[in-house]
């Protein structure tokens, strides 16, 4: 069953970026280059260069970050300018019910779907009929 809403209207649609993945790429790029400015340059023995690059790498993530924000707010103000429109008709499906009382097939399948989810535990007596007995197992003589 659908309803549907004969009156169209009118929606924007525009390629917006992604800002996180901006963010992240800058990040990433902001603690390569910190990488590569660290290891161009001679290190202190004292401080050693895991130190120094750690941080250094506070200065380039973060300035990796902002030029990463600035360049995704950029292309999202570029993309407001490319806004194209389209009508749409709204439609929404309802799902009928899954079983139907008046239905007798469907009664059939309901009381099978019970016996198969009211499992009651296993007489451990009881031999289990789906496994294999074994030749040499004394408790599987009966």
């Amino acid at each position: 069953m659908s309803n549907t809403d004969d009156k169209p209207s009118d929606v924007r649609i525009r390629r917006a970026p992604k800002i996180p993945t901006f963010l992240i790429l800058g990040g990433g790029l902001g603690a390569i280059v910190s990488f590569i400015l660290t290891a161009l340059f001679p290190v202190d023995p004292a401080v050693g260069f895991g130190a120094l690059f750690g941080y250094f790498a506070l200065y380039g993530v973060t300035g990796g970050v902002l030029l990463g924000a600035i360049v995704a707010i950029v292309l999202d103000r570029r993309s407001l300018k490319r806004v194209s429109t389209a009508q749409v008709v709204v439609e929404s499906t309802v799902r009928p019910d899954e079983y139907n009382d008046d239905d007798e097939a469907g009664s059939v399948d309901d009381a099978a779907r019970s016996d198969e989810n009211s499992a009651t535990p296993a007489d451990p007596a009881q031999p289990d009929a789906t496994q294999p007995r074994a030749e040499n197992d004394p408790d599987a003589r009966a």
